[in-house]
C-alpha cells in the first residue's frame, strides 16, 4: 500500500513537472495569468467602483477584491478542461496511457499544477489590490490564512470539475464552449461585485445559494473586509458551506474524472 502511494505520488510529480517545463516555451502563458488581474482590478475597481456606493457603508475596493479572487478560482475549471481536451486532441493523453504510471497520478499531477499556476495568479492579484486599489485584509494572521486555503480548496475543487468537463469533449474549443459559457455567468449571479439585497425576490434565492457566493461572503469576513447581509443559511455560515460546496464537488468530480479515465477508448 505505501511503495503503491509512494508510486503515485512520484508520478503526479513528474506530470506537474512536465506541465512547468511546456510553460517554458510559451511565456505568454504564464504573462496571462499575471496581466489579468491587474486588468480585472482597474475594469472594476475604478471604472466599476466610481458608481457603486455599498448600502451598508464601507469602501467598495475592500468589498470587490474578494469577489475578484474567487473569480480567478473560479475559472481554473476552464483551463483544466480546455488543457485536457487538448492533450486528448493531440495524443498526448494516449501516450500517458501507455506508459507504466499510475492512472490516477496522471490527472492528480495536472491539478497539482494548475492549482499552484491560478494561485499564481491569485498572488500577482492580491499584490495589484494592495499596490493600486488600496485593499487591506483586517482580519488576523490567522483568519486571513483561512481566507486563502478556502480559496485554494475551492480553485482545487473547480479544477477536477472542469478535469471532468475536458475528458467528455474533443478539442479545446469545445471545452471552453462547455465551461465558460456558463461559468462566467454564474459568477455575476452571486455577490462577487454588488450585494445582492436589492435583487428581485425571483432572483435573490439563486445568488444566496451559489456556491460562488458562500465563498466571497467566507473570504470577506475573513479578510475583515465589508459584506452583504443575507438570511439564507449559507450566508450566515459562510466559512462552512464553503467547506461544505467544495469537499462536494471535489467528492462527485475526482473519483468521476479518474473513472472516466481509466475507462474512456480512443
Amino acid at each position: 500500500m505505501y511503495e503503491t502511494l509512494r508510486w503515485t505520488l512520484n508520478d503526479s510529480l513528474t506530470i506537474a513537472g512536465r506541465t512547468y517545463s511546456r510553460l517554458k516555451a510559451q511565456p505568454a502563458e504564464i504573462a496571462g495569468f499575471l496581466v489579468f488581474p491587474v486588468i480585472m482590478t482597474v475594469l472594476f475597481g475604478y471604472v466599476f467602483g466610481s458608481a457603486i456606493t455599498l448600502p451598508s457603508g464601507g469602501d467598495y475596493r475592500d468589498y470587490l477584491m474578494p469577489g475578484i479572487f474567487m473569480q480567478v478560482m473560479a475559472m481554473t475549471a476552464t483551463s483544466a478542461a480546455t488543457t485536457v481536451a487538448e492533450d486528448m486532441a493531440r495524443g498526448i493523453t494516449d501516450r500517458f496511457r501507455a506508459q507504466p504510471i499510475a492512472r490516477s497520478a496522471v490527472l492528480v499531477g495536472r491539478s497539482v499544477a494548475a492549482l499552484s499556476l491560478h494561485l499564481l495568479s491569485l498572488s500577482a492579484m492580491v499584490l495589484t489590490g494592495l499596490l493600486l486599489a488600496g485593499w487591506r485584509a483586517h482580519g488576523s494572521l490567522g483568519a486571513t490564512a483561512g481566507a486563502f486555503g478556502l480559496l485554494a480548496l475551492f480553485g482545487f475543487a473547480m479544477i477536477w470539475m472542469g478535469t471532468y468537463i475536458g475528458l467528455w469533449v474533443k478539442s479545446g474549443g469545445q471545452a471552453d464552449a462547455a465551461t465558460f459559457g456558463w461559468l462566467m455567468p454564474m459568477t455575476f449571479l452571486a455577490n462577487t461585485f454588488v450585494p445582492t439585497e436589492g435583487l428581485p425576490a425571483w432572483l435573490k434565492p439563486i445568488t444566496d445559494w451559489n456556491p460562488m457566493s458562500a465563498v466571497v461572503a467566507a473570504t470577506r469576513g475573513l479578510f475583515g473586509n465589508p459584506t452583504s447581509v443575507s438570511s439564507a443559511w449559507p450566508l450566515q455560515h459562510p466559512v462552512a458551506a464553503s467547506l461544505i460546496w467544495s469537499v462536494a464537488i471535489l467528492a462527485v468530480f475526482l473519483p468521476l474524472s479518474v473513472h472516466r479515465y481509466r475507462t474512456m477508448s480512443r
